[in-house]
């Protein structure tokens, strides 16, 4: 009896040996946070750390991943970029977007996101390009970049991550992100295809793209803004009607828009004047935040009740005093190198190519459309920087060179039986939808639409354009 005992012993001794093999295998201890400072106790696990790309240059990039909050081992995986270029997606778009977490306003604790796109996928961020957030090189050319080396180093970073969270090397991914993005996601996507094509062993289980108010097409982004600013009463009819008439963004470069008549750029100036820099062109509808403000009620300790409902105006600053405690970055294993200089949402470090905003994504996005890779854009409607009356035509464009016919006419799509924007599809593989009240960062300014629409993208389906289905959601 003695010796079936011990026999047994050593058998359940042998699986619990192969178990924590297998997790190590599959989840990076290393890498494991095991709880942030002020975080409530979640069910679900956490990850942060460093991918390397150049051991000799000393080039990494940082990385947050949560796990989805239910059946992570069944759920996708997800990718969010934000944009800039050069603005942080790892404690960035994570923690004031998407993410499980957001700060309560004290500047030392989080409260739960409750419609976090974690509930229907596994997420994760990263800080790209070298020189956002706690992404870092040690030699300094690196810190001169443009789309493509970030394309490049996001695939040698992906192919890192996969190696070190191997079973999801065969889960479905999905690319998504926001802004500038709109240059990150498709390329990322085409060297993902391409890559794939050369592979003969790993291949990238790529499903779809969804990309946020994004920075497609230089001429048409920019015209749409100032289109934006006179329907919405932002400045008088005879500037709307001087830069409609004179300003010529056909030709419209990013860095030297020298084709600009004298006409146009008073014309533009008086824009900026009339718009004044009390006006958050990121969401129109927001107040803006004063910091002064918020350090005084953070000494005397009222903001964590004033920030618990509707939209807080001071969460990027209050961001800002998180993420740079240091008991913060121990716990995401953040900052190994001690950078000298504190963490910010956009860095001032990039040298980042003006040239590059001025390529045209369409033809990107065509590839990836070609290679039967469902296409989502989606615009909050409250954005000025990167407004839908831009994006929209300019998806409309997409289609017609694809030579797509509408497959779902343009109208409103439901959310718990309200009106959660419209949408249109093209040839069964392409969408645009607006988020009705939703501004550039639409999974904060309208997060339960947010939420319905991602998951709607994930499954492949369209998003409701009747009450009664909506019902369900």
């Amino acid at each position: 009896m003695a010796a079936v005992s011990l026999r047994n012993v050593v058998v359940v001794m042998a699986v619990v040996l192969v178990t924590v093999q297998v997790f190590a295998q599959g989840y990076p201890e290393a890498d494991l946070v095991v709880r942030l400072p002020g975080q409530l106790k979640v069910a679900f696990r956490q990850y942060a750390g460093y991918v390397d790309l150049d051991m000799n240059a000393g080039r990494s990039l940082f990385y947050y991943f949560v796990e989805a909050e239910e059946h992570p081992d069944t759920k996708p995986l997800t990718l969010w970029l934000n944009g800039g270029p050069g603005c942080s997606s790892g404690c960035g778009g994570a923690f004031t977007e998407l993410g499980p977490f957001y700060p309560t306003g004290d500047g030392g604790g989080l409260r739960v996101n409750s419609m976090s796109w974690n509930k229907a996928s596994n997420l994760l961020f990263v800080e790209s390009p070298v020189g956002v957030g706690w992404s870092y090189s040690n030699r300094s050319s690196d810190y001169n970049t443009g789309d493509k080396s970030t394309a490049s180093d996001m695939l040698v970073f992906l192919l890192g991550w996969f190696d070190k969270f191997p079973e999801f090397k065969s889960r479905d991914f999905f690319l998504t992100g926001e802004n500038y993005a709109g240059h990150y996601i498709p390329q990322l996507a085409d060297a993902i295809l391409s890559y794939n094509s050369r592979s003969s062993g790993f291949k990238f289980n790529i499903k779809g793209i969804a990309i946020g108010n994004p920075f497609l097409k230089l001429d048409r982004d920019v015209r749409a803004a100032f289109e934006f600013f006179w329907s919405h009463g932002m400045i008088s009819d005879e500037v709307g009607h001087t830069i409609m008439s004179q300003c010529d963004f056909l030709d419209y470069t990013y860095i030297y828009p020298h084709n600009l008549s004298v006409a146009c750029n008073d014309a533009i100036r008086e824009a900026g004047n009339s718009i004044t820099e009390y006006v958050n062109n990121y969401d129109f509808l927001l107040d803006i935040c004063y910091p002064s403000i918020v350090l005084k009620e953070l000494r005397l300790k009222q903001m964590a009740t004033k920030m618990s409902m509707g939209v807080d105006v001071c969460m990027t600053y209050e961001r800002q005093l998180y993420f740079n405690l240091p008991e913060v970055q121990m716990a995401l294993h953040a900052n190994r190198t001690h950078l000298p200089y504190s963490w910010s949402m956009c860095s001032n470090l990039l040298n980042y190519s003006g040239i590059d905003a001025n390529i045209n994504m369409l033809p990107t996005l065509k590839r990836v459309i070609q290679n039967k890779i469902p296409v989502w854009i989606f615009s909050g409607d409250q954005d000025s920087v990167v407004p839908f009356l831009g994006t929209r035509t300019v998806v409309r464009e997409l289609a017609n060179d694809l030579n797509f016919k509408t497959t779902v006419p343009y109208g409103v799509w439901f959310h718990k039986r309200q009106v959660g924007g419209w949408a249109i599809e093209y040839g069964n593989i392409l969408t645009f939808a607006t988020v009705r009240g939703a501004a550039h960062a639409v999974a904060n300014t309208q997060p339960s639409q947010a939420l319905h629409l991602f998951s709607t993208f994930l499954r492949g389906h369209r998003l409701p354009n009747k009450t009664d289905i909506a019902m369900h959601d």
